[in-house]
């Protein structure tokens, strides 16, 4: 199945497809910003019974001509991807007459070394294919963790969360970008929305993740989309349920299911205030305001 964090480490591409050039340039590699984009079906599939799907597929028009960039995001080293990744090129190629450009996307150092050497396929004595794909991992992309770079550039910074997810300064980065954020929230909140959810799912279970919650929670409180709402009431949940940990308070299955399912922040936070004094979980949940049929 495939996993939240990988979607995100190629969707960010579908969302500013200019991210591409701009993080391209880290690998010394300067492509020409796109002057416009077109997102082309992914399924790779001909009449036969097998089924072949690419990530992502951007036709990139640019001041110096088009190009079809393949963005494949990959969490692990596998020893059939570089065939797979060869039909991929050769048949978009045939497709759309268009050269095609390959972008691996790896959260894991290891696995972007291994996905960055060049394949060549054909027989000893003579190579009749090479397949040399570019790849970003987390020695790829700066840290950004100043507000100030992080506002000029949030896709990238988004980018950097992600792939410097289990690394010391995925912290600094997840606080800047949660300043820039709070700038962006004000003009275009469905923007902001798009770019939360794409961090939250690039973080994957890390604990970056725990952090970026919390941080929705607390600097984007005023934000009302149902996104933000939802990371609110995750970590306010979480919250809740350390306080009744450190206080000793016993907490069922049943209520501990209550709270994680509550998608109201506001029922969370009267449940965290009853929490600080309550001697029960009856106790937490007596002035919620649901006190049954008879109420009102």
């Amino acid at each position: 199945m495939v996993s939240s964090s990988h979607e995100a480490l190629h969707r960010i591409f579908q969302q500013d497809p200019g991210l591409f050039a701009r993080a391209a340039r880290h690998l010394g590699v300067a492509f020409p910003p796109p002057v416009s984009t077109v997102e082309l079906s992914t399924d790779l599939t001909e009449t036969q019974p097998l089924e072949r799907r690419v990530d992502t597929l951007l036709q990139m028009n640019t001041e110096d001509g088009s190009f079809l960039l393949a963005v494949e995001s990959q969490g692990r080293p596998a020893p059939d991807k570089p065939a797979s990744w060869a039909y991929y090129l050769s048949y978009v190629y045939a497709k759309y007459r268009i050269p095609p450009v390959l972008l691996v996307v790896c959260a894991d150092r290891g696995t972007a070394e291994w996905a960055a050497r060049q394949v060549d396929i054909g027989p000893r004595q003579w190579c009749s294919l090479s397949l040399r794909p570019l790849v970003l991992g987390p020695d790829d992309v700066p840290v950004i963790d100043s507000p100030d770079d992080a506002a000029r550039d949030i896709p990238l910074t988004v980018l950097s969360a992600a792939l410097h997810r289990r690394d010391p300064g995925a912290d600094a980065i997840l606080n800047a970008l949660a300043k820039a954020l709070k700038g962006l929230s004000a003009d275009d909140e469905n923007t902001a929305t798009t770019f939360i959810e794409l961090t939250e799912q690039g973080l994957g279970a890390t604990q970056a993740a725990e952090l970026w919650r919390h941080l929705m929670a607390v600097d984007l409180s005023f934000f009302q989309s149902q996104t933000a709402q939802q990371l609110r009431a995750e970590g306010r949940a979480k919250d809740l349920l350390l306080l009744l940990g450190h206080r000793g308070l016993e907490v069922s299955e049943e209520d501990r299911e209550r709270i994680v399912g509550c998608g109201d922040p506001d029922v969370l936070g009267l449940w965290f205030s009853n929490a600080l004094t309550a001697t029960s979980t009856a106790e937490v949940f007596a002035s919620e305001g649901e006190a049954g049929p008879d109420a009102g």
